[in-house]
């Protein structure tokens, strides 16, 4: 990842949180520790973030704390065509008539384009997904009420009775920070606290991640891989996570790492 992107997170990540510390922007980044602290020390000397202990603060804090984790924006433009590529996969698993729920990422977000021309019962909490196929579909759309986090652009309600409760799913895709012998994991304890009542309205669950998930480590667990039916991701994954998914018995469709993706509907 380049310097300016690097920086950018940096930026993002204290404008939503007061303290961020370097083992969580190491996480956000894939770099090294050694690199995060000098980006930190340039932003410090640049009057644009101050250096603490073990991390950097804004040099003004938000008064309402965001998301753990990279902005959609920019984790949208990481390793996008095999996000696309594996988004039309999970796409071809939808058929007409059906209700799904769509949790809010950038691999997931793919799936508006071969969706469009479907005519599913959709339930998200993604308010770009919404909103694409609001416009450009005759898809059912269900929002769950509560707080929109704007750098993710995802919708969580602090509530345990909220509209989810009363929707059913055959299905629901979900993205994931991480996966591991553990199980499928995510950083912000609000994102897992909602994902975990969106699986409860669910009868399977199907987990979207791109092969270098499988290299990353995160310190809170979803749920434990025997949860998972199908995992789709990328002919890049490695031998070690491939034999931990056949260990776990869970569905693997991989699409090819040079295939054509396309964002249109037919």
């Amino acid at each position: 990842m380049h310097e300016k992107e690097r920086q950018k997170i940096i930026l993002s990540a204290v404008e939503n949180r007061p303290v961020v510390t370097v083992a969580e922007l190491v996480s956000m980044t894939a770099a090294s520790e050694a690199t995060i602290r000098r980006d930190i020390a340039t932003l410090h000397l640049a009057k644009q973030v101050r250096r603490v202990r073990g991390g950097v603060e804004s040099i003004a804090p938000p008064q309402v704390t965001g998301l753990a984790g990279r902005p959609l924006s920019v984790n949208r433009g990481i390793n996008a065509q095999q996000k696309q590529a594996i988004a039309n996969a999970a796409a071809e698993l939808c058929e007409d008539g059906e209700s799904i729920i769509i949790n809010g990422g950038s691999t997931t977000f793919n799936m508006v384009y071969p969706l469009a021309s479907k005519r599913l019962q959709i339930l998200t909490n993604s308010m770009p997904i919404a909103q694409y196929l609001l416009y450009n579909s005759k898809n059912t759309i269900t929002l769950p009420g509560g707080t929109i986090y704007r750098e993710q652009d995802i919708i969580l309600s602090p509530f345990e009775n909220d509209i989810s409760r009363h929707f059913h799913a055959r299905r629901m895709f979900m993205g994931a920070q991480a996966i591991s012998p553990l199980g499928i994991m995510e950083a912000d304890p609000q994102v897992i606290q909602a994902e975990q009542r969106l699986l409860e309205q669910t009868d399977e669950l199907i987990v979207m991640a791109d092969s270098s998930k499988f290299d990353k480590r995160s310190g809170l667990i979803i749920t434990a891989l025997e949860r998972v039916h199908t995992i789709i991701t990328d002919e890049g994954l490695s031998d070690s996570a491939a034999s931990m998914l056949e260990q776990a018995d869970i569905n693997v469709i991989a699409t090819p790492l040079n295939s054509t993706v396309s964002k249109k509907s037919s």
